[in-house]
């Protein structure tokens, strides 16, 4: 998902990774899937649709595509941009394509994006095509993965080296936690980063927004040869999605809006928003695991998050020191216990963390953290997701500097967050980012794009049901699904009336009932 908090409200999209990313169960069971009988298709090429395309635009919208083999049953494609959609002389960016053709009679391309801002839809589809679709848009639809502008394979944010992003990620403030000073070394920390992403990304910081990758997804159709857009948008997704509804309503097909972020809401709002989402997928969780008789916690829920309450404040105070010498602090438990609440597949591994945190061995509090962040065990990072995240966030979202806002929005979180109200404020690191936001937030109807399926689920922790229910109210023809549940969005999470609902609008164009509830 996507959200900048403001400068005292802690970015909760810090914590929203894209749909592969964290929604997935921890077991790393990614894998991509070919039917059973199903033989690789030749490339094919269509000719490029350019048609009512802008002369200066021609050059890019009637690229000829070549396609080269990358894994069994997958093909890849380079595709060329403009850096500035204003200016489209101004330079380059490349954007990496991965393709997985229909194994039956093709309907045309099904774009994808799995969410971040950041996560990348090449590895997506590439390593876990049959999570990121189900069995029935494989036969039927050309499956596309592709890296937004700045992400991945394509032309990406650079920032910081293996060791640089340790520091960054897990450094914990020599300052007391809330003083002056732990904001400042904070903000210091946040402006090295800044500076370093703006030396090594080669120019493109300041065109890297959700406008202009929409923009991009147009190209994509286009050079596809699709004279409309099919498209399947997780989390962060679906802003990407309504955005290229509100700027190309004419060219929107079938368009599935899945875990959606409202558009209209603030950066203050989100971060409020999301506190209270993930405190009440934390308390689902730990009736849970109370109930599993296996808990680290005793006693009543409210009890078990108290006791939650003082581990973190004990690891805050004194941190765990791991097996590599990293220390475990408070902020590094939570992101640890935000992954996990991704999915409720993954709460086991978050009472193994806990449980361990508890005895002084943060292990598996370490490899729930360090699998948000995309590092492996050798210290390496497998991707740009906290880089592209930062840039498309810092762009997207414009600054708010009102103190009682700020003041009125710490106050709904310590009252409806307490677990984890100490651990969600903090300066915002969009304050030293080198470029000025050009984005802003409002409603968006997309008049004319046609009937926009959103789905929710109501105990979704990282896109709250209400911004689901937002979303639809404001397309000017949204159709609500709701998934009634746990975890990060609704589809191809084994709830068939989900299913069958988005698979009938894709393959067949049959528009569900708005406000369809699936139990």
């Amino acid at each position: 998902m996507n959200d900048r908090p403001t400068s005292r409200i802690r970015r909760a999209a810090a914590v929203i990774a894209g749909l592969a990313a964290a929604a997935v169960a921890l077991s790393g069971c990614l894998y991509a899937a070919i039917p059973e009988g199903a033989e690789p298709k030749p490339s094919v090429t269509k000719a490029p649709d350019t048609e009512g395309v802008a002369e200066d635009l021609l050059p890019f919208y009637g690229q000829t595509l070549t396609w080269t083999e990358c894994g069994t049953g997958f093909d890849c494609t380079d595709v060329t941009a403009p850096l500035d959609w204003e200016n489209p002389g101004d330079g380059e960016i490349t954007l990496s394509i991965v393709r997985h053709q229909a194994t039956g009679e093709a309907r045309g391309s099904l774009l994808t994006n799995p969410g971040g801002p950041g996560a990348s839809g090449v590895e997506l589809v590439r390593d876990s095509l049959d999570f990121a679709v189900g069995a029935d848009l494989i036969e039927n639809f050309d499956v596309i993965g592709f890296d937004p502008r700045g992400v991945g394979q394509s032309s990406a944010v650079t920032c910081l080296d293996a060791a640089g992003m340790d520091d960054y990620l897990y450094t914990i403030p020599t300052a007391k936690r809330g003083t002056p000073e732990w904001e400042a070394e904070l903000l210091a920390g946040a402006e090295e980063f800044a500076q370093a992403c703006d030396a090594n990304s080669a120019g493109i910081l300041p065109h890297i927004t959700t406008v202009n990758s929409a923009r991009d997804m147009d190209l994509i159709r286009a050079v596809l040869g699709d004279t409309e857009l099919n498209y399947l948008g997780y989390s962060y997704g679906t802003f990407l999605g309504a955005t290229y509804a509100s700027l190309y309503p004419e060219k929107a097909g079938r368009l599935v809006l899945d875990g959606a972020i409202d558009p209209a809401v603030s950066g203050l709002d989100v971060g409020a928003t999301q506190a209270l989402g993930f405190e009440s997928a934390l308390r689902a969780y730990m009736q849970n695991c109370l109930d599993s008789g296996e808990c680290p916690f005793n006693g009543t829920v409210d009890e078990a998050m108290a006791d939650l309450g003082a581990l973190l404040a004990s690891v805050d105070a004194t941190p765990l020191e791991n097996g590599d010498g990293r220390m475990l602090g408070a902020d590094a438990l939570m992101t640890g216990i935000i992954a996990a609440l991704y999915s409720a597949d993954n709460w086991t591994f978050l009472t193994q963390a806990l449980d361990e945190a508890l005895q002084g061995d943060p292990t598996t509090a370490f490899f729930l953290a360090d699998f948000y962040n995309g590092r492996d065990q050798s210290g390496s990072y497998l991707d740009n997701s906290t880089e592209a995240f930062r840039a498309y966030n810092c762009m997207d979202y414009p600054v708010e500097d009102d103190p009682a806002a700020e003041a009125a929005t710490e106050a709904k979180i310590a009252e409806g967050a307490p677990t984890i109200a100490a651990y969600w404020s903090g300066p915002d690191p969009c304050e030293v980012w080198p470029y000025p936001p050009t984005g802003t937030r409002g409603e968006i109807t997309a008049e004319g794009a046609g009937p926009i399926l959103v789905i929710g689920t109501t105990n979704d922790p990282a896109t709250p049901y209400e911004w689901s229910e937002s979303l639809a109210e404001q397309l000017d023809e949204g159709v609500l699904i709701t998934r009634v549940g746990e975890g990060h969005t609704g589809y191809n999470k084994g709830n068939s009336c989900v299913d069958g609902a988005v698979e009938s609008f894709l393959l067949d164009d049959t528009v569900p009932q708005d406000g369809l509830r699936c139990e």
